[in-house]
């Protein structure tokens, strides 16, 4: 697959946003906007991740019941997107290019959230050391039998912790505490956004819903 960047889709966009609904062209723009705006932050790795987020939550998010859960509805659009990839790109993305940042994800037990959850409950049982080694164990299988949809789930399950560092301000900026996880984050957000982007472009008949925030 060719190198995907904000000004390549945003290219792709004006060919065909003439032809798309108000809100698959504002949900569009705005994702490539906000991804345009983490390619300027090089060599900043936490303020390219944040604006990377902000770009993948312009892509899906969406009007939703009070009885859905926003992990539910992040699941639900990277199914669909796993449906229609045809190349299977976000496969061979996942599988070859980031087999490796992939496992020190899977493995590293500061991006999993029951940890978190153990340590301000004064948990001192070993219920999540167990729940960490039966996740690993499910996503080092999904790796191996190379199930896309289940191991961008739990990737993303895993960014999203990081992702709740940093916007919940707990994480110092430059730290070097957590650089090394942050800078795999980056590098796998980094190729998989603009992927998701590209295939919901492919794809301009697909409804993804009604935007929120709309242009009033």
């Amino acid at each position: 697959m060719p190198v995907i960047n904000a000004a390549t889709l945003k290219e792709q966009h004006r060919r065909i946003r003439d032809t798309q609904t108000e809100n698959a062209r504002t949900r569009l723009h705005r994702a490539i906007s906000w991804l345009a705006r983490s390619e300027a932050e090089a060599d900043d790795h936490a303020a390219r991740f944040i604006f990377l987020w902000v770009a993948l939550n312009a892509a899906y998010a969406r009007e939703f019941s009070r009885d859905e859960h926003e992990r539910e509805r992040f699941h639900g659009f990277i199914t669909t997107l796993v449906t229609l990839d045809e190349q299977t790109h976000l496969q061979q993305a996942l599988f070859q290019q980031f087999s490796g940042p992939i496992r020190t994800l899977i493995e590293n037990k500061f991006v999993f959230e029951p940890f978190w959850i153990a340590l301000r409950e004064h948990d001192s049982s070993d219920a999540w050391e167990r729940q960490f080694a039966a996740s690993r164990k499910a996503a080092l299988a999904a790796v191996l039998g190379g199930h896309t949809e289940v191991v961008l789930g739990i990737v993303f399950d895993r960014l999203y912790v990081l992702r709740n560092q940093l916007v919940h301000g707990g994480a110092t900026w430059n730290s070097s505490v957590n650089r090394e996880q942050l800078k795999d984050a980056v590098a796998i957000l980094g190729t998989l956004v603009p992927m998701l982007i590209a295939l919901m472009l492919e794809h301009p008949d697909h409804d993804f819903g009604e935007v929120l925030y709309p242009v009033v």
